[in-house]
């Protein structure tokens, strides 16, 4: 019997159902993934306070975060103890991956205990372990042809890399509070993991509707108090003040933003799961094909092929774009250019403070809100300053 075309669209339709059905099944998953990634990026900031700290802070935190942890890893195994619905061999290698870094975890953790092993190694190995179970959502991207699912799981995506780039500031600048000094590498770093999760957050933004746009923008962006630190951090070489009393600062500010990201997140998979089951139900829903629906269903394809090439390859083209967190690590010198920038809005913040009387927020809120009304960059604005300054030699403020 010669097919028909009427014969494959029912198989597409067929597999259509299967593909929606997996899917499912793979937001199941991705919960799994982004509650272990959320623990783990947890213990990883509390182990490197308590080595920074010569084991005298969080030792107890740290041991919780390890039973958290624990009790995650067993749900993700569970979730993948039966993995015919996962498609492409490159996410089998992806699990593969994760679940030997995850296997790795006893031997870290006793070094940890044994202070045997520097906070960066031990934040290293912790990476290691995020990077690769993270890879794991981009890579069920082919099972989905469905263009809202497709966006959906685009936005995720990038919404958790930018929260694992989160949870490094948070360990990184754990790391720098607690030993009382930023070096050089440690600042630029530090400008590394707070531009890249912008960038994250900017795509997952242009990728969602105004609901959760919204929540993540009230919920999820940093407070002025992170903000004050993250200068200090940045700018400074030495940080003012006992180191373990603003370290604790530190984690429990970045620790409450990255939890009202991970709200946000959980959104975002609900979000996955419920259009995955909307458009089973319509496909569920639909009546047999006459030859006539058949053309008009081929003619109303064809016709939106463009948008729907764009939309099935929207995930992968993510992934491709956003630059692989090891290979953000090695591009320090390319950071550079944003942390003089950096130097050179605080000179002008400093100037504002010294001839002005401003204290330091009034001085921060002044040449933002002179940035705003220029249309300009907060640098450009201090750069003017400076140089007017330095020609007319400004009275101090009595």
């Amino acid at each position: 019997m010669i097919p028909t075309a009427r014969d494959f669209l029912l198989v597409a339709r067929t597999r259509g159902r299967e593909q929606l059905q997996d899917i499912l099944q793979i937001g199941q998953l991705t919960e799994r993934v982004a509650g272990l990634a959320h623990m783990l990026q947890r213990e990883r900031g509390a182990s490197n306070i308590w080595l920074c700290s010569a084991g005298g802070l969080f030792g107890g935190e740290r041991q919780a975060c390890a039973q958290d942890v624990d009790r995650e890893t067993a749900l993700f195994r569970q979730a993948i103890a039966r993995p015919d619905y996962l498609p492409g061999s490159a996410l089998f290698v992806s699990l593969a991956c994760a679940l030997h870094y995850l296997e790795l975890l006893p031997s870290l953790r006793e070094k940890i205990s044994a202070r045997q092993i520097t906070p960066p190694e031990a934040m290293e190995q912790f990476n290691c372990a995020l990077r690769h179970l993270l890879s794991i959502v981009p890579e069920t991207s082919n099972a989905v042809d469905n263009a809202g699912v497709a966006r959906s799981l685009a936005a995720l995506f990038s919404f958790m890399q930018g929260k694992e780039f989160a949870g490094q500031e948070r360990a990184l600048g754990a790391l720098g509070f607690t030993q009382g000094s930023f070096s050089d590498a440690l600042r630029q770093q530090l400008v590394d993991r707070i531009d890249s999760q912008q960038r994250c957050f900017d795509a997952f933004c242009s990728m969602v509707d105004g609901p959760l746009r919204e929540h993540y923008q009230t919920s999820g962006e940093p407070c002025r108090e992170t903000e004050r630190l993250r200068r200090l951090a940045c700018t400074r070489p030495g940080v003012a003040g006992a180191p373990p009393d603003l370290a604790l600062r530190w984690f429990t500010l970045l620790t409450a933003r990255i939890d009202a990201l991970r709200k946000v997140e959980e959104k975002l998979i609900e979000l996955v799961i419920t259009q995955a089951q909307q458009a089973l139900g319509q496909l569920l829903q639909e009546a047999p094909l006459s030859e006539t629906e058949v053309g008009n269903w081929v003619a109303g394809h064809a016709s939106n092929d463009g948008e729907r090439y764009l939309d099935r390859h929207l995930l992968p083209l993510v992934r491709q774009q956003a630059q692989q967190l090891e290979t953000m690590a090695r591009q320090l010198a390319s950071l550079q250019a944003t942390l003089e920038e950096r130097k050179v809005i605080e000179k002008a913040k400093a100037l504002l403070i010294r001839h002005q009387g401003y204290s330091e927020e009034q001085a921060w809120q002044a040449l933002r809100k002179m940035a705003m009304n220029q249309n300009k960059r907060m640098v450009e604005v201090a750069g003017a300053m400076l140089t007017v300054a330095d020609i007319w030699h400004l009275p101090i403020k009595e």
